[in-house]
């Protein structure tokens, strides 16, 4: 669904992650992705609190991995195959890295173009969004025999969040020894990460990951470990 100013939106309609929201949409019409729709700023409505992480994100599970598939090479075939999906979760097999690739820090006039445009139910807002100056990308592979690994970028919200607010705690050297600690090392050796993904509207076999699901790792039980 998109586009999602939430920057635009009024505070009552600042829905979180994982937070029950009802919207009003109309299909895509210049998106010929089938899950594509156009979100109206104006029909937003919060009917929930956020889902719990207790007991290891449990009631976030319960919506989530329902939804999971086997891999990014399944879900890259299904597409292929049926023009379906264009959007995803799986686990992979093993993350290999967090590759962090500079970007120009300033906006190109196209992107302005973007930002500065509003809509009929909220004001523009006073400060422009400030650009991350990096593309972040994971390397991993799929649990599959003959995956050949991939590299994705990744967009998640949080992502750019972090990097923002480490910048400034830590500074222009420092941001990165934190934000690799958190988004690389955990997310490979601490948290039970999955990869949102979907394709990319002018680059229909183009896949990215546009966000990052990470329960806790669970431990295998005393018992679990005589077997």
């Amino acid at each position: 669904m998109f586009p999602v100013p939430w920057r635009l939106l009024p505070t009552d309609q600042r829905f979180r992650k994982y937070q029950w929201v009802e919207v009003k949409v109309t299909k895509a019409a210049d998106d010929p992705r089938r899950e594509s729709f156009n979100l109206r700023p104006d029909g937003i409505r919060v009917i929930s609190e956020p889902l719990s992480n207790k007991n290891n994100w449990q009631a976030k599970k319960e919506i989530v991995l329902p939804m999971r598939d086997s891999s990014l090479c399944s879900l890259v075939r299904k597409r292929d195959s049926a023009q379906f999906p264009t959007l995803g979760v799986f686990r992979p097999a093993s993350i290999k890295r967090l590759r962090i690739a500079p970007l120009d820090p300033e906006w190109s006039e196209a992107e302005l173009g973007m930002l500065r445009q509003t809509h009929l139910f909220v004001d523009a807002p006073k400060q422009q969004l400030e650009k991350i100056p990096f593309r972040f990308f994971y390397e991993f592979d799929c649990d599959e025999t003959g995956c050949r690994g991939h590299n994705l970028m990744c967009t998640d919200w949080e992502m750019s969040q972090s990097y923002r607010q480490w910048r400034s705690d830590y500074g222009g050297a420092g941001w990165e020894e934190k934000f690799r600690q958190r988004y690389e090392s955990e997310m490979i050796h601490e948290k039970d990460t999955h990869f949102y993904v979907g394709t990319v509207a002018s680059h229909p076999n183009r896949w990215i990951i546009i966000g990052l699901f990470y329960p806790p790792r669970e431990l295998p039980s005393a018992q679990d470990s005589l077997f």
